[in-house]
C-alpha cells in the first residue's frame, strides 16, 4: 500500500494598504501566520496589514471574512 501526499491547495491574498487600518484581526485570524503589521504607515496614518509568507497561504479566506475595512482579496490555486 502507498501513501497518497495529500495536495495542499495554494492562496494569494492582496491586501490594499490605503483601506487597511492595521485592526490585526487578519492577523489573529489566520491560522498559518502569513500576515504581520507593516513597519512603514499609509497614507491615512495606520500602521496596515501586509501579506509576508505566501508559502504558507492555503486561501482559507478567514483573513478576508474578519476585516471590516474590506481592504483583502483572497485568491485559491489547486
Amino acid at each position: 500500500m502507498t501513501k497518497t501526499a495529500k495536495k495542499e491547495m495554494k492562496g494569494k491574498i492582496v491586501i490594499n494598504r490605503e483601506l487597511c487600518k492595521g485592526c490585526k484581526y487578519c492577523i489573529m485570524a489566520c491560522p498559518k501566520g502569513s500576515i504581520v503589521i507593516d513597519r512603514k504607515f499609509n497614507s491615512m496614518g495606520y500602521f496596515p496589514a501586509r501579506f509576508e509568507h505566501p508559502e504558507k497561504c492555503t486561501g482559507c479566506a478567514i483573513c478576508a471574512q474578519m476585516c471590516p475595512e474590506i481592504a483583502i482579496e483572497v485568491w485559491r490555486e489547486d
